[in-house]
């Protein structure tokens, strides 16, 4: 039998509202270092020397790590929706609870999506400007879209930096609804005496424990 403690070992993903702040942090914090080596490379456009050529990979791969660490973290939010929504709809059924958390939930899971989705798009635009502005590419007229990407990824990191804003909201918001559910259900439990008092079950496992001390005695 599931005591309210099972339940609310099920609400952990109150450790997201904590855990989501820092990897969005170290993700943005991967993106200015990406464009800081862009803007000190020097000129990839006339004869540059291997220091710059070498720099150039640095930015290239610091780029493909700050995109991929923005996607990692947006899938993050993506997987708690789906698990949290999931759970707040099983619990519901069981309990019979009031529809409205369950909508709640719903709700931000729905409004959350968009927004990851555009995070994840945007890195990927502005790593296909870089791409469109790499010389090494062969292609013609690369130096016209220097600017271009320079300009895509401010942008690109201010979107960011909202959509992450955006999500952190509704992670907060939700976790204010599961644990209302989780509210719910202690109370409910208690009622109808599916939870036993905490004491209540140490001293059985007191008696418990002394009757077998004294059967192998």
């Amino acid at each position: 039998m599931l005591r309210l403690a099972d339940h609310q070992q099920l609400a952990t993903p109150r450790r997201v509202i904590r855990i989501f702040p820092v990897l969005a942090s170290l993700s943005l914090g991967l993106y200015l270092a990406a464009i800081v080596v862009g803007l000190t490379i020097g000129d990839l456009y006339d004869n540059p020397d291997q220091a710059t050529l070498n720099w150039r990979g640095v930015h290239m791969l610091t780029g493909t790590s700050a995109a991929l660490a923005v996607v990692f973290v947006l899938s993050i939010a993506v997987t708690y929706f789906v698990g949290t929504s999931r759970w707040c709809k099983e619990v519901t059924e069981t309990y019979q609870l009031d529809l409205n958390p369950l909508r709640n939930s719903t709700q931000l899971k729905r409004q959350t999506f968009p927004w990851c989705v555009i995070g994840m798009l945007t890195v990927v635009g502005v790593g296909a400007l870089g791409a469109a502005s790499d010389p090494g590419t062969g292609r013609q007229n690369t130096a016209d879209m220097t600017e271009v990407h320079l300009a895509g990824a401010l942008a690109g990191m201010a979107v960011v930096c909202w959509v992450y804003y955006r999500v952190w909201l509704n992670i907060y918001a939700n976790q204010g609804v599961i644990q209302e559910i989780v509210t719910r259900v202690g109370t409910i439990r208690r009622e109808r005496g599916l939870d036993e008092p905490t004491t209540n079950r140490s001293e059985e496992e007191k008696a418990i424990r002394s009757q077998e001390k004294s059967g192998v005695t």
